[in-house]
This record gives C-alpha cells, sequence and structure tokens, in this order.
C-alpha cells in the first residue's frame, strides 16, 4: 500500500483492508515503528497521536505540536498512550524534536490511505490537486499533492505528484488501492477518452459583499450515458466537485496558513496534510466547545470531551 513517488519509501504500510472498521488509534497501531529498537522511548503510535491532537486544538507548526505536548494534562496524555514512568504512573509527552522525527520517518503516502476513508459506499468521488507553496526551497519546486474526497466530505487519500510529470498520470495510481465499482469519480481538467455526453453549466454567482453578480459558463465532458445520468444527476455531480475545494483546500489555505508555512520539501508537506484533512473532514464528531480558536504559536491544550481515538 505504500505508495509514495518522490522518494524511496522508509515505511511499509499495512493493507488497506486489514484497516477496515478499526478506529485511528488502532489503525495508528498498525504502522511499524520505523525508529530504532534501541533508546525508543515513546510508543510510535502515541507520537502520532499526540501531533494529530496538537492539530486538532489549533497547532500550525512542529514548534506548535511541540508546546501543547508539553502542556497537555495528564488524562489527555493517558488516552494517547504516552508511555508512563515510574511508580506513580506519570504520563511523559514526546518531545516536539521526536515528534518532528517521528512524522518525518512515516511514509506520507502509506499514513494518508491509513487514515483516510473507505470510498467505496460513497456516490460520487472528487479528485483534485494542490500545490503547497510554502514548501519552495530555492531551486526546489513546491509539493503538488493529489487528493480524493467522497461527495459528502471524507477524505480518502492523497499522493505527491512527481516534479517530471503531472495529475493526469498520476490518477490512477492514487485510486489503484480501492474498489470503485459503482463509484462515479470526478475531475478537473482531465482528458476522458470514452466520453459520451458534453454537458454545459451556467453559474450565476453573487458576491455577498458587494451585492454584485456574475454568470460563469463551464463545460464538462462524461462516460456516463443520459440513461446513467440524467441532467439532474450531472449538476448534483459537478456541484460535488466543489467539496474538495471547500472542505480540504480552503480549510488547508485559511485554518492552517498551509501557503505560508515553510517547510522541509522532503518530509513537511507530504506528512503534514493527513493531519490537516483528518481534522478538517472529521469536525462533525468534535466537541467544538472545547476546543480553542487556532492558533499558530501557543494552542490551548483542551480538554478531551466527545471527541474518540
Amino acid at each position: 500500500m505504500c505508495r509514495q513517488s518522490a522518494t524511496v519509501c522508509l515505511v511499509k504500510s499495512p493493507a488497506l483492508e486489514d484497516a477496515a472498521g478499526l478506529s485511528l488509534v488502532e489503525r495508528l497501531r498498525m504502522l511499524p515503528d520505523p525508529c530504532r529498537r534501541r533508546g525508543a522511548r515513546h510508543p510510535f503510535a502515541a507520537v502520532l497521536l499526540v501531533a494529530a491532537s496538537a492539530v486538532v486544538a489549533g497547532a500550525r507548526s512542529y514548534a506548535a505540536i511541540g508546546q501543547w505536548s508539553a502542556s497537555a494534562p495528564q488524562h489527555a496524555l493517558a488516552r494517547l498512550g504516552a508511555r508512563m514512568v515510574g511508580g506513580l504512573g506519570v504520563r511523559v509527552a514526546p518531545s516536539a524534536a521526536t515528534i518532528r522525527r517521528g512524522i518525518g520517518l512515516v511514509c506520507p503516502g502509506g499514513l494518508a490511505d491509513l487514515t483516510g476513508a473507505d470510498p467505496g459506499d460513497a456516490p460520487s468521488l472528487a479528485v483534485d490537486g494542490k500545490t503547497a507553496r510554502g514548501s519552495r526551497h530555492g531551486q526546489t519546486p513546491a509539493a503538488h499533492l493529489l487528493a480524493a474526497m467522497t461527495g459528502d466530505g471524507r477524505a480518502v487519500t492523497q499522493l505527491r505528484v512527481p516534479e517530471k510529470t503531472n495529475e493526469i498520470t498520476c490518477f490512477a495510481a492514487l485510486l489503484e488501492p480501492y474498489d470503485l465499482t459503482g463509484v462515479t469519480v470526478t475531475g478537473l481538467g482531465l482528458d476522458f477518452p470514452h466520453a459520451v455526453q458534453a454537458v454545459r453549466v451556467l453559474r450565476y454567482r453573487t458576491d455577498l459583499k458587494s451585492g454584485r453578480c456574475s454568470r460563469q459558463t463551464v463545460c464538462a465532458i462524461t462516460d456516463l450515458t443520459s440513461n446513467q445520468a440524467s441532467p439532474q444527476r450531472l449538476g448534483q455531480l459537478a456541484r460535488s466537485q466543489w467539496t474538495i475545494e471547500n472542505r480540504l483546500h480552503f480549510v488547508r489555505d485559511t485554518s492552517f496558513g498551509e501557503d505560508a508555512r515553510r517547510s522541509e520539501p522532503a518530509t513537511g508537506p507530504r506528512t503534514w496534510p493527513p493531519c490537516a484533512s483528518w481534522r478538517s473532514t472529521r469536525s462533525g464528531n468534535t466537541d467544538t466547545e472545547t476546543l480553542p480558536p487556532a492558533s499558530a504559536t501557543s494552542p490551548t491544550t483542551p480538554s478531551i470531551g466527545r471527541w474518540t481515538c
């Protein structure tokens, strides 16, 4: 399942069928620990869970994740599986350096697949790419990530697009591990060799601030016949493509400031998005009253309420 395209994978992740029906904690525990056994102090799953919890609490950087970890209460660390020391059973949180190393060693593609939703029961699946502009360093181009999300807003997976290719060549590789029988896949800027219908969509938009109205004409093609997809169904599919824009890319840009964030091109922009996707697509299962506002430097430690791992 490990499908890293830009560099050699360091960790082989478990098969997707083995993770079906498991909770987030159980899925992360399936990941092999990439750290050496000698000197390992923290469970690898606990390191990832602490990082994910900090992101849920509003952390936007590794420094903020480390601050959240250092100030997390004992009951939160216990639920996250942090190591226990001494006769009193004190929980010790991983340091910021440990979290950075752990996240950097895990396979980004495997982590995205393992924590993503199964699209097999979804009526539609939207695929779209996003460039993490903050990951550009000198002559090294910014990482371009191709992601998939169901029509009801569940993140499925992501894959980094190699520098000398494009989204079209990675489209099939992104969806290869999944059984998409009966699922309609939508995308932008793709050429379908078996097009059956051509569609023209008229969109009327109103700027809520200025009140100005505008009209946009969009053309699309599909391999669905008129019996398989009525005009109403085609309209629904066109609107479902905006789900990945609104619930994934927009959240990363606004809530996490991903484009402005400077990350190491080797690991940062590829490993960070699963945490961001996990938060943005599971916000409905989160006790919003216990979550603090987002902060780039010092997120407040939340009390764990209805949010479960």
